[in-house]
């Protein structure tokens, strides 16, 4: 039995066009056709028929960066040592119906530990939840002056960890393959971090030869793979191994975009994050005093530019918000990064729109070739996944209607209307697991100045 939805205003995500009257029709979970209402097949007996009125009819929207088990975490410590694993999955399974109704049908997790969005996924994938696709990862491969080797020495990095410190070339290998065999999608490489050169200049954490190796071998297993990269170095050696996506590229030049065009690789700059947290930061947090929002406010400045010219050059762009920490809680500022790239990278409302949908499917897994599962999704063409959504408002004009509460008006996921429950929860025994009490040291000077005398 088919589903024929007319649409009076047809998004497909395949081109800027605003289609007009038009008639979906859904079956077995995928787009069967696709086309004007006037030249659309005839129902057949037991389909039915629906309209979707005067709303705004577009595919699901994909966010490549959600960090779906970090639980809004408001620091690395409570990510990594806060709780379990088990717990985390559970955490992820809830927050999962958030970035759903927010529109998101969606989601690539780029790195938590162990087998975390491997369970969220395979869960909704067998119908025990409803939530959104997902694209799973397990630890970030890491090297010293990597990301995510964040911790002391004399701590290490426990299996518990989101990142995996390996230093030799057979131990990145390994970790390759074990991902591999546990079932992710993708594998991320934490290529550099936060460690500089005298100039200023981001120091690469492997070597061309160590990227390419790691790169080579996860295609060689039918395995994407994303990087962190900040610095021009880091993009350059993601390009060159063949990286199927690129985190940042904040330094990247004319050499990197045509390493990147070479290769075919996508950039998401995840400006949500540093944005969020420019903008909404209260002068007594560490993020201010730590002069880490100063870093980031140069980063953007810096960022932008490069970025417009890798636009410019061609390269691909998809979208990703960094969602999962407390300055950016799952559901709430997903579409904020389609926004970034109207208002700082130069898009147009219907290329930020495609990159949000059918450019960051492309990250998305697929099952096997013939089946419901193997089709593709990000776009209203005729047999993709069925994924579309409700929207109250005109994105063409103005894609900040994406963000405006109750906006989504309806969230479709295989051809099924979702309607994810948004219970409350008490954030305090959800996440903030650490033991931090003080955020200032309280000498009598320092009292005296808090508190001066009538």
């Amino acid at each position: 039995m088919a589903l024929h939805l007319h649409c009076q205003r047809l998004f497909t995500g395949l081109d800027d066009t605003l289609h007009h009257d038009q008639t979906v029709v859904i079956e077995g979970g995928l787009f069967r056709w696709v086309g004007p209402r006037a030249q659309a097949p005839a129902p057949q007996p037991g389909d039915t028929q629906a309209d979707a009125g005067p709303h705004f009819v577009m595919p699901g929207l994909v966010d490549v960066h959600t960090h779906l088990v970090f639980g809004n975490a408001r620091s690395e410590e409570d990510i990594d040592l806060g709780c379990t694993a088990e717990f985390r999955a559970l955490r992820g399974l809830f927050f999962a119906q958030r970035v759903l109704a927010a529109g998101y049908t969606s989601v690539v997790v780029p790195g938590d530990a162990g087998s975390c969005s491997i369970s969220v996924r395979d869960a909704i994938r067998a119908g025990l939840f409803d939530g959104p696709r997902i694209a799973a990862s397990s630890h970030v491969v890491a090297n010293r002056h990597s990301l995510n080797d964040w911790f002391p020495e004399h701590v290490g990095t426990p299996d518990y960890f989101t990142g995996r410190l390996c230093e030799t070339r057979d131990a990145q290998l390994q970790e390759v393959r074990r991902q591999a065999k546990a079932g992710v999608d993708f594998i991320k490489l934490a290529l550099d971090g936060t460690h500089l050169r005298a100039d200023g200049t981001h120091i690469a954490a492997f070597t061309q030869e160590e990227v390419s190796a790691m790169v080579g071998e996860a295609h060689r297993l039918g395995k994407k793979v994303a990087t962190h990269a900040y610095g021009k170095e880091a993009v350059l050696q993601a390009a060159r191994a063949g990286v199927d996506l690129v985190f940042h590229a904040f330094f990247a030049d004319d050499e990197c975009a045509e390493a990147l065009l070479a290769a075919g690789s996508a950039v998401a700059p995840t400006l949500t994050f540093l944005r969020n947290n420019i903008e909404f930061s209260q002068p007594h947090e560490p993020s201010r005093t730590s002069g880490y929002l100063a870093m980031q406010q140069r980063v953007v400045e810096v960022g932008c530019h490069n970025l417009r010219r890798l636009k410019a050059a061609g390269v691909p762009f998809m979208t990703g918000s960094d969602a999962g920490f407390a300055i950016t809680p799952y559901g709430e500022w997903h579409a904020r990064e389609i926004g970034i790239l109207v208002d700082w990278l130069g898009f147009t409302p219907a290329e930020a729109l495609r990159a949000a949908t059918a450019v960051s499917a492309r990250l998305m897994p697929r099952g096997r070739p013939g089946t419901p599962a193997g089709a593709a999704t990000g776009a209203i063409e005729a047999g993709r996944q069925a994924d579309f959504i409700f929207v109250d408002g005109d994105p063409l004009s103005d894609v900040g209607v994406l963000l405006q509460p109750g906006a989504v008006t309806a969230v479709h996921v295989g051809g099924r209307r979702l309607q994810p429950e948004l219970r409350q929860y008490d954030r305090w025994a959800v996440s903030d697991f650490n033991t931090l009490k003080w955020n200032d040291l309280y000498t009598r000077e320092r009292v005296a100045a808090l508190q001066p005398q009538p």
